[in-house]
């Protein structure tokens, strides 16, 4: 037993781990010589620590090995989280694990997503294993006399254990140090890094203050141990000014002064002390027409830079309002999510799959009930199963009456992966269920399917329209893909062709959006027809438009994303809403902030990209904002991420309506008495 295999195995390792991370970081853009390296230097250490501790209680030959074994999983999850962040968006997560089959079932894509720069990541495994072929022996030789006393003495049991217990505890204390010393902390950081270590919300950020493999271990912690953020410090204490929209805050009033739970009186405090948006001169303008909402999959800009190929969006594009800065970001688990957003104005928690994980809460503030409250009949479809999201359960919580999955539209599917139904065949059915009854007005929110990925293989929507294509330079995967687009604007047709002929397309409203990007496609391919760079989030930008035949066209150049989508469609259509409730604004107020937010909290408007993974700013214009202005929006979009999670992971809104009916119940019999 050769023990001094300690400390030689610890400094090896150690060396691999920390040039491991340093790889990642410049393979993933990040500064090496920020001073959260420091931080990452430390973790290493105590990684290596622990492995080589554990080695050391078995022999030479097999510790080497342990110590290869090792350096290759680690090796091995660094790769993986560079392609699953390239090709989801966001970093892989335990809290996501539910969601696992939507890189396995699309397996062949998620290797093709993976840049060739990213097999640099196993360059310290290789002079690692290279070090253990050649190296080690040599060393061994050099050191076995020096440290022949040792062996017998110093490295027995009980003093190996207090030598390496010794080491950890300082490492720990120093390690627990650099979470609040004051020089390695960042002004602009929009969650604090010691909030980053009890509760990794931000994948993104923590990994670049954590480093990869510091964030694979508190991302573990998180799922047994998970602290949730306080939203004290962002609850608003300055007087808020009038508004026109008068909201009777008696009951609510009367819960915030009973109420004994603090985590639900710190919500209450945050969304009432919020400003009540005005009306303005949008407000009811679509008022007791019908709504169709269609959040679109995989839809991003080519559909409209190419207008001859979809004519029925280019109608609706040109002859709508046309949102011009419209942003989808991605998030975990991005379809489910960012229709959840759209249907409820509320920030999805980043790192779960949050439409599913919570789905047996309920939101009286929904885009569904608010319609309802007004008479609508309010309905849900989608053309697939509930192999991913589980709507049937969501859909109903969130107040739609009736959801319609594609067993129950009765149309045709596929079961494998590559293929799905036919959205025009889902648009007919669609049809044919919501013109049943003309009388009553109708809410209706369709969530197309056809253009989901694959895009590299073959399929048959993928393949269904690619004769339209093949005079034209484009790559397969691309052509694929505008094939697929080709079945959506078809079903579009088919939208406004039976409204028409039903009479109703002045009294309808059609919302369109895209749920996310075609991730299934290189940024290279997808600028084979956007001519704009892709980078700073310029990838994620969708289709966002309100169209109405009887409304003039206007293209708008706010800065947007889904957040914003319902309480901006509740003052167009007059709905009784309270715009305190919502993480987004309506979009023609006076008082919307003109910036878009994306999943880790970045944001930017035509001035400004502030980058909240590493507190980078990229100015667009001179001058345009100061470091107040910058850390009083970073502080605004933190408050609302977090006092958001907040509201999802305590059923906020099953609270407050039971609460409140609770308070009037009391006031009728207090006034009785």
């Amino acid at each position: 037993m050769h023990k001094h295999n300690l400390m030689k195995n610890y400094f090896v390792l150690w060396i691999f781990i920390f040039a491991l991370e340093a790889t990642f970081r410049l393979i993933s853009g990040m500064n090496i010589w920020d001073i959260t390296m420091l931080r990452i230097l430390l973790s290493s250490s105590m990684i290596a620590l622990v492995l080589s501790y554990v080695f050391s209680w078995v022999g030479k030959r097999v510790s080497k090995y342990f110590a290869i074994a090792s350096a290759f999983l680690l090796s091995i999850y660094a790769f993986i989280q560079l392609g699953f962040n390239n090709f989801i968006g966001v970093y892989m997560s335990i809290n996501t694990r539910s969601q696992l089959g939507a890189v396995t079932d699309y397996i062949k894509e998620f290797l093709a997503s993976f840049l060739k720069i990213y097999y640099l990541v196993f360059i310290p495994f290789l002079l690692l294993v290279a070090y253990y072929i050649f190296l080690d022996k040599y060393v061994v030789r050099k050191t076995s006399k020096k440290f022949l006393l040792k062996e017998n003495t110093f490295f027995k049991n009980a003093l190996k254990t207090t030598l390496v217990g010794s080491i950890l505890i300082i490492e720990i204390f120093l390690y627990s140090k650099s979470l609040t010393v004051a020089f390695m902390q960042d002004d602009l950081q929009t969650v604090s890094t010691k909030d980053l270590f009890y509760n990794p919300s931000i994948p993104s950020l923590t990994v670049n203050k954590f480093g990869v493999l510091g964030y694979g271990f508190l991302d573990i912690k998180s799922l047994y141990i998970e602290k949730e953020e306080s939203p004290d410090y962002f609850v608003n204490v300055e007087i808020v000014p009038p508004s026109d929209r008068k909201i009777d805050d008696t009951l609510w009033e009367s819960v915030i002064k009973n109420e004994k739970n603090k985590k639900m009186n710190d919500i209450n405090k945050y969304l009432k002390n919020q400003k009540i948006i005005d009306y303005n001169e949008y407000t009811g303008i679509f008022e007791n027409k019908n709504l169709i909402v269609i959040m679109l999959e995989s839809v991003n800009d080519i559909i409209a830079y190419l207008p001859e190929y979809y004519p029925n969006f280019a109608k609706i594009y040109n002859e709508g309002w046309a949102f011009t800065n419209h942003y989808s970001p991605r998030n975990s688990c991005a379809t489910g999510n960012n229709e959840f957003s759209g249907m409820t104005g509320l920030y999805t928690i980043y790192n779960n799959c949050t439409a599913n994980v919570y789905k047996d809460n309920t939101y009286y503030e929904s885009i569904f009930n608010l319609f309802k409250n007004k008479h609508y009949k309010a309905t849900s479809m989608h053309n697939y199963l509930e192999h991913y999201y589980s709507r049937k359960t969501i859909h109903k919580n969130l107040g739609s009456e009736k959801y319609y999955g594609v067993d129950d539209l009765g149309i045709p599917y596929y079961n494998e992966y590559e293929n799905w139904s036919s959205d025009e065949d889902f648009m007919k059915v669609a049809m044919d269920i919501t013109l049943e009854n003309k009388e009553d007005p109708f809410m209706l929110w369709l969530t197309t399917v056809s253009s989901h990925q694959p895009y590299v293989t073959k399929s048959v929507e993928g393949d269904k329209y690619l004769s339209l294509f093949e005079d034209t330079d484009y790559s397969k995967d691309l052509k694929r893909y505008l094939s697929k687009l080709k079945t959506v604007d078809n079903a579009l047709g088919i939208l406004l062709d039976r409204l028409e002929e039903s009479g109703i397309l002045d009294d309808t409203v059609i919302v369109l959006y895209g749920d996310h990007y075609p991730y299934g496609l290189k940024k290279d391919t997808i600028n084979e027809v956007l001519p704009y760079n892709l980078e700073d989030y310029e990838v994620e930008k969708t289709p966002f438009v309100i169209y109405n035949s009887a409304t003039e066209s206007k293209k708008i150049d706010t800065y947007t994303s889904y957040i914003n989508l319902l309480p901006t469609i509740a003052n167009l259509f007059n709905l009784e809403y309270d715009p305190r409730l919502y993480m987004g604004t309506d979009l023609f107020s006076a008082d919307y902030e003109n910036i878009v937010t994306f999943a880790d909290g970045s944001w930017k408007n035509d001035a400004i990209y502030y980058n909240a993974a590493t507190s980078k700013i990229t100015e667009y214009k001179e001058d345009a904002m100061t470091i107040e202005e910058i850390k009083r929006i970073n502080q605004m979009i933190t408050g609302k991420m977090q006092i958001s999670s907040s509201i999802i992971r305590n059923n906020y809104f099953e609270y407050l309506e039971n609460a409140l009916k609770k308070a009037k119940e009391e006031t009728v019999i207090k006034e009785d008495t």
